[in-house]
C-alpha cells in the first residue's frame, strides 16, 4: 500500500532473491537473503509480516534506495506501493526469509512479480510486524483462513507443542492447492475446496457446523474481510468466545486492492464491531 502523507517512513531493508519455487499452481515461494538481512529479526510471532515495495511502472529509484529521499523528491504518484506478506519462515543462521505469494495470473502487483522474479533480483521491504503466536495456555486452538492466511497458519502449526490441540480449516480453490503441513501438535486439518463459490462460503459453513470442544480457545481467523466478519460474529456473538487475545482480521477485501482496503480497513472494522456489539 502507498504511504500516507505525514507518516514516518519505515526502515527499508534491501535483500536479494535466493530461490523461487512454484509450490502449488497458485502459490509461489520466494526466498530472500543477502547482507541486507544482517539486522533483520523475526520469530516472536507466527504471523510476522513484511511490506514489499513496488515502484510504479516505468519509475526507477537511485541507489542506495532511500524511501525518505523518494518521498521528499518525487511526486506521490511515483512513490512505491506496498504489499503485505506473511513471513512463512525465517532461518536465523542462514539469514534467509521465506515468503509464500498467492499468484492469480497478471492481476495485482506481488503475484505477477513472484511469477517473474529471478534469482539475484533486488527486493526492498519494511518490517517485520506481527502480533500472534499460539498461546501455550489455551485448551485448544482454532485456525481458519483462505490462501492469504495459509503461510501464517502453517507457521503456527509448526510452533505448536506436542500436547497442543488444534482444529484447522483452510479454504483453497481446489485440491491442487493443498500443501503438506508439519506440526508436533495434535492438529485436525480440514481442507475446503472453493470451486466456483464465493471466497469464504465453504469456510463459514464448516466452522459454523463444527462443535467446539470444551475449554478456552485461542483463535486465529484471517483472510477475506467478508468471511472474517461472519466468523467473528459466530465466535463472539453466537458462541460467546472471550474476545481478549483472539486474532481475527481481514487481510484483504473482495473488490478492493490493498491500497483501497487499507484506506477503509479501520472504518470497516469499527463498523463491524459496532454492529456486532449491538447484537451481543
Amino acid at each position: 500500500m502507498s504511504e500516507r502523507p505525514g507518516r514516518r517512513a519505515p526502515r527499508v531493508i534491501t535483500a536479494h532473491v535466493q530461490s523461487v519455487e512454484r509450490i502449488t499452481p497458485h502459490m509461489v515461494r520466494v526466498v530472500l537473503g543477502g547482507p541486507g538481512l544482517a539486522e533483520f529479526r523475526a520469530g516472536e510471532f507466527t504471523d510476522h509480516y513484511v511490506k514489499l515495495l513496488f515502484p510504479p511502472s516505468g519509475v526507477t529509484y537511485p541507489e542506495p534506495f532511500d524511501i525518505e529521499r523518494i518521498r521528499a523528491k518525487l511526486p506521490r504518484d511515483q512513490w512505491p506501493s506496498m504489499r503485505t506478506y506473511t513471513v512463512r519462515r525465517w532461518h536465523e543462521e542462514r539469514r534467509e526469509l521465506t515468503l509464500d505469494v498467492v499468484y492469480h495470473g497478471e492481476e495485482g502487483l506481488a503475484g505477477p512479480w513472484a511469477a517473474r522474479v529471478q534469482i539475484g533480483d533486488q527486493v526492498h521491504f519494511s518490517g517485520p510486524g506481527g502480533a500472534y503466536a499460539p498461546s501455550p495456555d489455551a485448551d485448544w486452538h482454532l485456525m481458519a483462513g483462505d490462501e492469504s492466511a495459509l503461510p501464517a497458519i502453517a507457521a503456527s502449526l509448526e510452533r505448536l507443542a506436542p500436547a497442543a490441540r488444534a482444529h484447522v480449516f483452510i479454504e483453497v480453490s481446489g485440491p491442487e492447492e493443498e500443501q503438506k503441513l508439519e506440526t508436533a501438535g495434535d492438529a485436525a486439518v480440514t481442507w475446503l475446496h472453493r470451486g466456483d463459490a464465493p471466497v469464504g462460503a465453504a469456510l463459514v459453513r464448516a466452522v459454523s457446523a463444527f462443535e467446539f470442544p470444551p475449554g478456552a480457545v485461542h483463535a486465529f481467523v484471517h483472510g477475506e474481510a467478508g468471511f472474517v466478519k461472519e466468523l467473528r460474529r459466530l465466535l463472539f456473538v453466537e458462541r460467546g468466545v472471550a474476545r481478549q487475545g483472539q486474532s481475527l482480521s481481514g487481510y484483504w477485501r473482495a473488490g478492493h486492492d490493498e491500497d483501497g482496503w487499507q484506506a477503509t480497513k479501520r472504518e470497516w472494522n469499527a463498523r463491524v464491531e459496532r454492529e456486532q456489539d449491538g447484537i451481543a
